[in-house]
């Protein structure tokens, strides 16, 4: 058997295009939700890697969380913030440089810092989607770039 650097080329592309096709498709699951005042933080697990997959899922999704879980809860100013947070390992107890919950009355009621997306609001109501390396605004039913 003679072995062909491109027929192992052409085997790990299909590798690689089936994977990221798994990674995508996996539902997200909203572990939990912690409100703050006009500050939701949701832990999730198998959220979207792509910039487009996040905003596209809020969208999908976000009246049925509003429903669920009654945010955003605007503050004084009619702002609020909605993040969410990777799960990863789950809770773990406070330690240096964790995310802690005072909602809960456990221990083990912190996370790793590892937000993945956050949606808030502006003072005129536009609604900006931060997907930490770039901010997006819904506008005129669209999505696009959001330049301060």
């Amino acid at each position: 058997m003679k072995f062909s650097l491109k027929k192992c080329g052409i085997a790990a592309c299909i590798i690689a295009v089936i994977l990221l096709a798994w990674i995508n498709l996996r539902p997200v699951k909203v572990v939990a939700v912690h409100q703050d005042d006009e500050f939701a933080y949701i832990l999730v697990r198998n959220f979207p890697l792509t910039d487009r997959g996040k905003i596209a899922w809020w969208l999908e999704h976000a009246n049925e969380l509003k429903e669920k879980y009654a945010f955003p809860r605007p503050g004084p100013y009619g702002l609020y913030s909605i993040s969410f947070w990777d799960f990863g390992d789950g809770y773990k107890e406070d330690a240096f440089d964790l995310l802690c919950f005072s909602d809960m009355k456990t221990k083990k009621n912190c996370i790793e810092k590892n937000v993945v997306f956050r949606v808030d609001n502006a003072r005129d109501g536009t609604v900006i989607f931060n997907t930490i390396i770039d901010k997006y605004k819904l506008k005129d039913g669209k999505i696009v770039p959001y330049k301060i």
